[in-house]
């Protein structure tokens, strides 16, 4: 498969072996097509360089106001106004010459109860009424606010004034009767274009109960102590099966399933998405949570405590220029001449200023020494004598090493740069044992299997090396869960019954379980269809029923208005789903290991690893940096003031426009990138986009970590270009996770490949954790052996199907339930009966014991 690159992307293959389009031999001059890609390549480069840092700051959700904001199409804003007339028309008919808000709480509470009796009616067009009425007290009743503060200050009032009145329970049972409404959905599946107007009711209530979850779930220190109530009953009741009925996510999860499907198009399916994102939030915890259930777990299995919150250490990581330029180049023309190699040919005192020098590059910002040497070099020889070989004598020299300071300025700059890797170093048990097994069968010939403690034989060397390596040793959550399952297993009668506490997280995966592949599928195949390197076709899910209007644009302007609203509607669908894997990835590994080996072996096995490399196969910068939103017309502001004449100048105003390029595949079996052309200010950036990719990236690791196989789908869908290109975007978080996974593909991306991109290397060994005796920089590791790699995955599949059926297949594992073989004892046991039973007992006795024949003689005979 050839490598998908875009133009321009500045990147090598992942094997390292291009064809060098500059020059046949060593010192000869490059030809000038190769020397013209160099060129734009290092003009593309330097670019990219000049793109500021982003001051990102990463977290469960975006500002209150924009996450409620990204509810709205701009589509839906002219039902702001009809929501108004529906509350105001109703509010006229109880109340007489007062508005809203100046009501005492007492008469809003009648009012509000007044609203839940009238939606009990038949008629649709009525209860569609009261709806409206309902959704306009939970926008904050913005017919009778002055700013956009207020709005948001009387919508989480009114929020929580529904709730304690009931209002979630009762828009819940509507909404079980719109998901069940069979002539909705044979409606919808009947028409050829699905728009807007097909899901009006739906729409409306999952409006509310998004704006109820949302406004609840924010925590102030200003809130009362019977709102802090209320919050703690609500999470408790979307988090628990109440009136034996499922929890909510489980009811949202059948809708996007269903959607999926085809059998409900009119499903709003970014609605639903976000209201699901937020309750699993709302219910399971965000990040901040996660950290402290992981701390408090922690100490509940004896282990020590966390040497650093993981959290705190990326926020205090400050971002590194991407490599300025390079070009993959054959191992020959790599090579340095002869007289370079005598150059370098140095006394030992040399050496050692070299790594001194090393040793202040490590404390400075990445690729800044070698920029400057460039550029200058750049300045004096003139374009049309410069060669190829010239410009690889840029790259082969040492790019780590600034030229010798004298001993004064050395202990100065040591004292302005702060030493230290940000990551303390981790030792699995697994490599204290590797390390073992590799120094006795040297030193002695023989191992001694598992044992760690025995050191008989082995030099001095070697003992002060385990020594170190078990001072970092770290034992996660997951090793102390496997040894305890594999106790489960071995011993189940001695052992005894399991004691598994009922969290929110138990029982969501419970409910889960049995249709958690379908659940994976259907959020993968959204995120299909709204990556923005997707292409249109007959065959993918609509996903923009719930945004296009009733009649299509005719002018410019209007076409101009919904393709913004399209391209902000496919980012906040991308974004919800990735938060929402990655909250559920997170929160199902802490609860039990095999929970999240079992979601991460469906997500693997739905080609998740793929999909999110193609979503990455684009201008990642211009995504990150596109404004596809219109302020005025956002949430909010568009229902406090009046809504300018939009221009076409209006809408170019304040965000990126955006041109989607196809790029033509190479081969059979490459991806299809769409590169975004961006024309609007590169300082700043979009939120939900970078938080979006941040997650994906998120999402990617935890599916690849210590798992060699999927490594190897790395290498295979040659993912290093396209995850080199994203290191352009200067923003620390999303460059860690960037090279933890180009770290864990080096051993196999070979050796052209490391010495081709020596500063990716020198920007993964500063700023990603170590893992000692982890020999990710060379291919000599015993994990990069490839044939044992399915035998993992079956091995962790056949474990994962083992817990499973021994926690949740109880009924039908009945051998180790006790039976009572006493004939006496059965039939002196008390069977309580039902209620309805009694009162037709009779007739029962009638059907089944008089009107039937019995040969008695033959029963005998039987028994």
């Amino acid at each position: 498969m050839e490598d998908p690159v875009a133009p321009g992307a500045g990147s090598p293959p992942a094997n390292g072996n291009g064809n060098g389009n500059g020059g046949g031999g060593k010192g000869k001059p490059a030809s000038p097509k190769g020397r013209e890609a160099f060129k734009s390549q290092r003009r593309e480069s330097e670019g990219s360089v000049d793109c500021p840092t982003l001051e990102f700051e990463y977290g469960d959700s975006d500002g209150h106001a924009a996450e409620l904001s990204e509810l709205y199409s701009y589509t839906e804003n002219l039902e702001f106004t009809t929501n108004r007339r529906c509350f105001e028309e109703d509010f006229k008919t109880q109340v007489q010459g007062k508005e809203w808000l100046e009501l005492e709480e007492d008469a809003q509470k009648a009012y509000v109860m007044g609203l839940l009796d009238r939606l009990e009616v038949v008629s649709r067009e009525r209860r569609l009424k009261v709806a409206r009425a309902v959704l306009y007290l939970a926008q904050g009743t913005f017919g009778e606010c002055d700013s956009e503060v207020d709005v948001l200050h009387w919508s989480r009032y009114n929020c929580f004034l529904l709730y304690q009145m009931g209002t979630f329970s009762t828009f819940l049972e509507l909404l079980h009767m719109e998901i069940d409404n069979s002539q909705a959905c044979s409606s919808a599946l009947r028409k050829p274009a699905i728009s807007i107007a097909d899901s009006t009711e739906l729409r409306v209530l999952l409006s509310v109960m998004y704006l109820m979850v949302e406004n609840i779930r924010l925590e102030r220190e200003t809130d009362s102590c019977r709102w802090r109530t209320a919050r703690e009953t609500f999470r408790t009741e979307l988090s628990f099966s109440m009136h034996n009925e499922e929890p909510f996510a489980l009811l949202l999860f059948s809708m996007v399933t269903k959607f999926c499907s085809g059998l409900a198009p009119h499903f709003p399916i970014k609605k639903v998405l976000l209201l699901l994102w937020k309750v699993v939030m709302f219910t399971l915890g965000g990040f901040e949570h996660l950290q402290a259930l992981k701390v408090q777990k922690r100490a509940e299995l004896g282990l020590p405590p966390l040497a650093e919150d993981s959290i705190q250490v990326v926020k205090s990581m400050r971002a590194a220029s991407p490599p300025s330029y390079t070009l993959d180049l054959g191992e020959s023309q790599l090579a340095p001449p002869p007289s370079k190699l005598r150059g370098r040919r140095g006394s030992r005192r040399q050496l050692l200023t070299k790594q001194d020098s090393l040793d202040i590059y490590n404390e400075r910002d990445l690729f800044k020494t070698e920029e400057p040497a460039a550029e200058e070099e750049e300045e004096s020889a003139g374009d049309g004598e410069r060669t190829l070989d010239g410009e690889l004598d840029l790259l082969e020299q040492d790019p780590l090493v600034p030229p010798p300071p004298s001993q004064a300025p050395l202990s100065a700059e040591r004292v302005a740069f702060p030493k230290g890797l940000p990551w303390a170093p981790k030792v699995r048990q697994k490599d204290i044992e590797h390390f073992l097994e590799l120094s006795r069968n040297k030193f002695i010939g023989f191992t001694l299997g598992q044992d760690t403690e025995t050191l008989v034989g082995l030099p001095r060397p070697i003992h002060e090396s385990v020594k170190t390596l078990k001072q970092h040793k770290y034992i996660s959550i997951a090793d102390v869960q496997i040894k305890n399952e594999e106790e489960l297993e071995k011993c189940p009668m001695s052992l005894g019954e399991e004691v598994v506490p009922e969290t929110p997280c138990e029982i969501l995966y419970q409910g889960m379980l049995y249709s958690l592949p379908q659940y994976m599928i259907a959020l993968l195949k959204i995120l299909l269809a709204a990556a923005p390197t997707s292409k249109a076709k007959t065959d993918s899910i609509n996903i923009l029923a719930d945004v296009l209007p009733e009649e299509m644009p005719i002018t410019v302007l209007q076409s101009m208005k919904l393709g913004i609203d399209v391209n902000r509607h496919k980012e906040i669908i991308v974004k919800s789903i990735s938060a929402l894997l990655l909250l559920l990835l997170k929160h199902f590994k802490l609860n039990h290991i095999y929970q999240f080996e079992y979601v991460s072996q469906h997500l693997v096995f739905a080609n998740c690893i793929p999909l999110i490399l193609k979503f990455f196969n684009q201008n990642i910068l211009s995504y990150i940096t596109a404004k596809n939103s219109i302020s005025v017309l956002d949430y909010p502001c568009c229902t406090i003031q009046d809504l300018p004449e939009l221009t076409t100048e209006s809408l170019h105003q304040g965000r990126d426009v955006l041109s989607y390029v196809d790029v033509p595949s190479a081969a059979k079996g490459s991806f299809l990138p769409l590169q975004r052309e961006e024309a609007g200010d590169n300082n700043q950036f979009c939120w939900r986009n970078l938080f979006s990719c941040i997650n994906l990236l998120r999402l990617l690791n935890k599916l690849t970590k210590w798992k060699h196989s999927r490594t190897m789908m790395l290498v295979v869908f040659k993912s290093a270009p396209i995850l080199k290109r994203a290191l352009k975007v200067k923003q620390a978080m999303l460059q860690l996770y960037v090279l933890k996974l180009l770290k864990i593909q080096t051993k196999y991306l070979g050796r052209q490949w490391r010495k081709s991109n020596m500063k990716t290397m020198s920007a993964i060994y500063q700023k990603v954790r170590h893992r000692m005796n982890d020999d990710w920089a060379y291919g000599n590791d015993i994990d990069a052996r490839p044939w044992d790699f399915q035998a993992e995955e079956c091995t962790l599949r056949a474990n994962i199907e083992a817990f499973n059926s021994r926690r949740y297949d109880r009924p039908q594992d009945s051998e180790f339930s006790p039976v009572d073989n006493c004939l006496q004892s059965v039939l002196g046991q008390r069977l309580d009966l039902p209620e309805d039973f009694h009162y037709s007992y009779e007739i029962w006795l009638e059907r089944e014991v008089f009107s039937q024949p019995i040969c008695w003689e033959e029963l005998l005979q039987n028994h």
